[in-house]
């Protein structure tokens, strides 16, 4: 068996993450050994160390180390530490933080990060992210750097005793000290203080504030306000995850009333995973928020990089309707907002968004653009270098603002405090003050699924995936559609002659249930409306008239993801039966579990 087999299904689409067993101590050091070429083949630029007691600089690669609450987390990120100090390059130990502040401490030095992390998973996962270059890997990029751990194994074995020596999840293991540890130099290996970490994090983002606040009224008074502490009474649950070690300081720094849930970081989680969009999971915030009379509540996950928000009365916001808010924000508080640059600038959204996003975000004179679901595909199109885009988000809680005035990171709580400052000034506006209720009872109405999980459907081995079968699918009947428009004399035997393309299919012996379909042309309009649009750049995608629908694979799991919305319950349910027709052909269980997916 190939070196480290058991552990290859651990790099998935975004990141490292796994069962804990498979976190073996010489996983952890192959990878170690692995991150170590990556980060040397970089090009070496100069850096100002910024710690307050070394001030040199230094032209050797620099990489900034944390790691978040889970049992294992910290030894591996020891580990980790460790193996890259030994080969050379300079590491600076951040301690507990979130995935955020990794990536905003890693652009202080090169941009280059690791943070142990499982984000929202459950207890018994562990996980690994790490930037280059201030970049998030992508797919290709994380299968590479398994080969490289896997060709570096062959030349270089490790012993794992299991009995003695695991690095997994254990309540009595806290730390894996290395044999070498007393021969590393003294300056390759540096632990900042826990205070300097969350110091220099906060000021950052202090100073963003008071450009805002410069932004938004004159000087004086902007002078006047910076000293002034948001009046607003808010609610945050932590869930026991990383924002705990920060979010007291933070938050407290610039508001008024903020009571805190779940605040101390466990990696445990006694009250369940720390993931906001699980049903019922808010169910605490919600009551807190009735209970104290408090203006919004805010739900952070294990790392820090999604939020979720409940409104004044305890009713949680879709994530439709926070990422068009924190849009509007983005582009209204934009350094740029007075100058004609800003109406080419473009708001990037996943593709399992509601229908009405895209009208409300051109209603704001900006482009709305749509993207493959993944918060690393959001990051790696917004630092693109010809993007215009000033705003990015997706369902799962994932936002960024791009206005170059803090880090583009899908960072929470710097998310949740532009949120906070925006609403504090709708409350003080004598003209048009509105609770956070009222303002998205303005937004229109969204029925709609959850982000539902569906088993993988199996087909043989020559076939095209469900997904690639309703894909060409749903193009044939779309190709008949514009057929049927056309009036010249040769329509009737172009329609009857219409095929579909081999080349799309991945094999040659391949036996989609498409290459037979025969629909008849009333059907078809049935499926697919005039003025239905089809987007199949993540699974397949359908927006009509009131409301939409889209079936995909999971990037994380072996399954399929769907979510459905519409206008009115109606409109949903019409849209479900039409998802299910056209999965019937390909697997009469899929369309009724879609039939059955429940409205939120």
């Amino acid at each position: 068996m190939p070196p480290f087999a058991a552990q290859q299904s651990l790099f998935r689409a975004y990141d490292i993450r796994g069962a804990n067993q498979y976190f073996t101590s010489s996983f952890i050091q192959a990878l170690g050994d692995a991150f170590a070429v990556l980060y040397n083949a970089q090009d070496s630029q100069p850096t100002q160390n910024i710690n307050a007691n070394a001030s040199v600089e230094t032209k050797q690669n620099v990489v900034v180390i944390g790691y978040d609450m889970r049992i294992g987390s910290e030894a591996i990120a020891h580990t980790l530490s460790t193996v890259l100090a030994h080969h050379g390059l300079r590491v600076i130990q951040l301690g507990l933080i979130t995935t955020p502040m990794m990536a905003f401490w890693a652009m202080q030095y090169q941009g280059h990060g690791i943070v142990v992390t499982a984000s929202h998973s459950a207890k018994d996962i562990l996980g690994i992210k790490w930037l280059v270059n201030n970049k998030s890997p992508s797919s290709s990029e994380i299968q590479t750097l398994y080969h490289q751990l896997t060709a570096h194994h062959s030349c270089h074995a490790y012993p794992d005793n299991q009995a003695n020596n695991l690095i997994w999840f254990s309540e009595g293991i806290k730390d894996i000290k290395s044999s070498h540890d007393s021969e590393l130099p003294i300056d390759l290996l540096e632990q900042l203080p826990t205070h300097q970490v969350a110091n220099v994090y906060i000021d950052a983002i202090a100073q963003v504030f008071e450009k805002l606040f410069q932004h938004n009224h004159s000087a004086t008074a902007a002078n006047q306000k910076s000293a002034y502490k948001l009046d607003l009474v808010v609610v945050i649950d932590c869930m026991h995850g990383a924002t705990g070690s920060i979010a007291q300081r933070l938050f407290e720094r610039f508001c008024r009333h903020v009571i805190f849930l779940n605040d101390i970081p466990d990696g445990n989680f006694p009250l369940g995973n720390p993931d906001p969009t699980e049903p019922n999971r808010l169910n605490e915030l919600q009551q807190a928020i009735v209970l104290h009379a408090a203006d919004i509540g805010l739900a952070f996950d294990g790392d820090g990089d999604r939020l979720m928000i409940v409104d004044n009365n305890g009713k949680i916001v879709t994530p439709d309707h926070l990422l068009y808010l924190l849009a509007r924000i983005a582009i209204t508080e934009h350094p740029n907002s007075l100058s004609d640059s800003l109406l080419a600038s473009e708001v990037l959204f996943d593709i399992k968004c509601a229908h009405h996003l895209p009208r409300l975000l051109s209603e704001l004179g900006t482009t709305p653009v749509i993207s493959k679901t993944g918060s690393s595909f959001m990051r790696q199109q917004v630092q693109h270098p010809d993007n215009q885009i000033v705003f990015a988000g997706e369902l799962s809680g994932h936002f960024i603002f791009n206005d170059s005035r803090f880090i583009p990171y899908d960072d929470a709580m710097y998310a949740a405090l532009r949120l906070l400052h925006w609403l504090d000034q709708t409350h003080n506006d004598v003209n048009d003050k509105k609770q956070l209720s009222d303002i998205i009872q303005s937004l229109p109405t969204i029925v709609s699924t959850a982000d539902h999980y569906l088993p993988m459907p199996q087909t043989a081995t020559t076939d095209c995936s469900l997904v690639e079968q309703l894909t060409r699918f749903c193009h044939y009947l779309q190709y008949l559609v514009d057929m049927s428009t056309h009036t010249d004399s040769s329509y009737s035997q172009q329609l009857k002659d219409a095929c579909l393309p081999a080349t799309t299919c991945k094999s040659s012996a391949c036996t989609c249930a498409t290459a037979k379909a025969q629909i008849a042309l009333k059907q078809t309009h049935e499926l697919l409306p005039m003025g239905t649009k089809l987007s199949c750049i993540d699974g397949v995608r359908l927006d009509f008239a009131h409301g939409f629908g889209v079936l995909r694979q999971s990037n994380t799991s072996n399954s399929l993801t769907a979510r459905f919305a519409g206008d009115s319950i109606d409109d949903l349910k019409d849209i479900q039966a039409t998802f299910a027709t056209l999965c019937r052909p390909f697997n009469t269980a899929l369309a009724e579990q879609i039939l059955a997916i429940p409205a939120e």
